[in-house]
């Protein structure tokens, strides 16, 4: 089922993601720079210091996310950005749109342009994708939680899972603290489902959520019994996975609390068969996994002669 990016955010008048950003996240953008400009700028010496102005060009279909990265980008490098589309808004297809323009030295445009870029282009891969994924699940009438994963890229993980964000899909756990999630390697090392609940819940306490993941309707039934919050149905599918999360939903009706996730090799193809009534998350890695980029570029305007005059490509003569 192939659906058009849908432009709606889910966001109301006034809200932006930015503000969800922690203050530290600027400390990233001076590492960027000094992993893409460990020493000198040779080509940067060319063009100097005059003030200039490009335009960011998007150039294939896709969901606008990371503007406040691609600020913080040029606010670094004593540059000023002016958006001409909002972020979470739908590049279209087949065309050339200009997103905004960036005014200031050439040499820090240029210094800038690359870092900014790649992280945009990222970003709204991300959000492309998860919005995709969201509104599939939409049109089939499903009500639960689309998540992506913690299978991010190391040191970047706090601009995919802002993407995931923009496009409209839930981040998941941002890292080991986040959540308690017990895997088969904790289960294996611990000895049983059973004991690794109660060891965590004893150091954990009541205000952190414990997942486990399942590979079986008998293993789910233990992770309840147990205490887990949230169970998860890893590579079950069709029959197994709606049967097995029917009984469970079934049995424990009216005597506990809990989630039932599906993961484990959802694709955007294969999405459909894993919603279901008795279904509340749906995770996946492919929301941020092996996205392809959203196309941008970043272009100074040429200059004009006229007469003795410089005009910018973008001025009128007075």
């Amino acid at each position: 089922m192939s659906l058009p990016l849908s432009a709606d955010t889910d966001l109301r008048p006034g809200q932006n993601l930015a503000h969800l950003l922690p203050p530290s996240w600027r400390a990233e953008v001076q590492r960027w720079f000094a992993e893409d400009t460990p020493s000198f700028d040779w080509a940067g010496f060319v063009v100097g210091e005059e003030e200039q102005e490009a335009v960011l060009w998007g150039k294939s279909v896709g969901v606008l996310a990371g503007v406040p990265f691609f600020d913080e980008v040029f606010t670094y490098a004593g540059c000023s950005v002016e958006w001409l589309m909002p972020e979470g808004s739908v590049i279209p297809p087949n065309s050339k749109t200009k997103v905004a323009v960036v005014r200031g030295p050439a040499r820090q445009l240029l210094l800038g342009e690359r870092v900014a870029l790649n992280t945009l282009a990222r970003c709204s891969g991300i959000a492309s994708v998860s919005r995709r994924f969201r509104d599939l699940a939409r049109a089939e009438g499903w009500k639960g939680t689309v998540a992506g994963t913690r299978k991010t890229t190391p040191g970047f993980r706090l601009v995919e899972k802002y993407g995931m964000m923009v496009g409209g899909v839930d981040p998941h756990r941002h890292d080991l603290s986040s959540m308690v999630m017990l895997k088969d390697n904790h289960i294996w090392a611990t000895g049983s489902i059973t004991s690794a609940v109660q060891t965590v819940r004893r150091v954990a306490g009541f205000s952190l959520l414990v997942n486990v993941e399942c590979q079986s309707l008998a293993e789910a039934d233990e992770a309840i019994a147990a205490g887990a919050n949230i169970v998860m149905l890893d590579n079950l599918v069709g029959d197994e996975l709606h049967g097995t999360a029917k009984e469970l939903k079934d049995k424990w009706r009216g005597k506990r609390e809990f989630l039932i996730e599906t993961s484990g090799g959802i694709v955007e193809g294969g999405l459909t068969s894993r919603v279901g009534p008795h279904i509340d998350i749906l995770s996946t890695s492919a929301v941020h996994q092996s996205c392809q980029h959203v196309d941008f570029s970043l272009k100074i305007q040429p200059k004009k002669r006229i007469g003795a005059g410089i005009l910018t490509g973008t001025s009128t003569p007075g």
